[in-house]
């Protein structure tokens, strides 16, 4: 790994800790630990870390209370990993900042994938390039322009905001209502069956094969992520 990157682990259980410590320090990241909330927080305000692990059962807080707490002063990617697997607690955690959510127990391939996306999705950030590619499509943020195989694709101004939305959050679960919100306004949060056919018609124009997208993913019942 070229770039050094730095990831905090808040998680109280010790094993996981040296799971995590072992599995992620062998891929080249430096880790830190904190086995509560309050260091945790106290932790990524002087490391200022590339990415957070964060357990949602933790002995002190919430989890949640520590994302929302960070999410004051910093954009840093957040990987919840939690034992809790009910929808509402996922959709609680992600509407409140994190970027991904990872249940136990877990495969190490699994996290590691989510890892790499969330630290690309880090290095990238400040880059400023407005253009962003994956499979044979491009998007230009700047022009509002989409191209497959160099020819232009047509999207609607509905279906072009949603794309930029996903693409600009490159690695994060988007919820229903926070893609609703963004892209229809405050008032649609709830209709989320047009969201299912925006995304819909987005696959068919941009996926490879648009029964098995590799881009515009589902996360069942939560929400919608874009993998480059």
């Amino acid at each position: 790994m070229s770039v050094e990157i730095n990831v905090l682990v808040v998680e109280d259980e010790p094993h996981i800790r040296r799971v995590l410590h072992s599995v992620l320090t062998t891929e080249g990241y430096r880790v830190y630990e904190a086995e509560t909330g309050a260091r945790g927080l106290i932790e990524a305000s002087t490391r200022k870390p590339d990415l957070l692990i964060v357990d949602l059962g933790l002995p002190d807080m919430d989890g949640i209370e520590v994302v929302r707490s960070v999410r004051h002063w910093s954009e840093v990617p957040i990987l919840i990993l939690s034992a809790r697997t009910e929808e509402t607690e996922k959709i609680v955690a992600l509407d409140e900042g994190a970027d991904d959510y990872l249940t136990k127990p877990f495969g190490v391939g699994e996290l590691l994938a989510r890892v790499r996306a969330l630290v690309r999705r880090r290095v990238r950030g400040g880059d400023g390039t407005p253009v962003v590619a994956f499979g044979d499509v491009q998007v230009d943020l700047v022009l509002r322009a989409v191209t497959r195989n160099g020819q232009p694709v047509h999207l609607t101004n509905l279906e072009y905001r949603l794309l930029a939305v996903l693409v600009a959050h490159l690695g994060k679960v988007m919820t229903h209502q926070h893609l609703m919100r963004e892209v229809w306004g405050p008032g649609q949060a709830e209709n989320s069956h047009y969201l299912r056919i925006y995304v819909s018609r987005l696959r068919q124009k941009l996926e490879p094969n648009p029964t098995e997208p590799e881009h515009l993913i589902t996360e069942s019942g939560v929400g919608y992520r874009f993998v480059a």
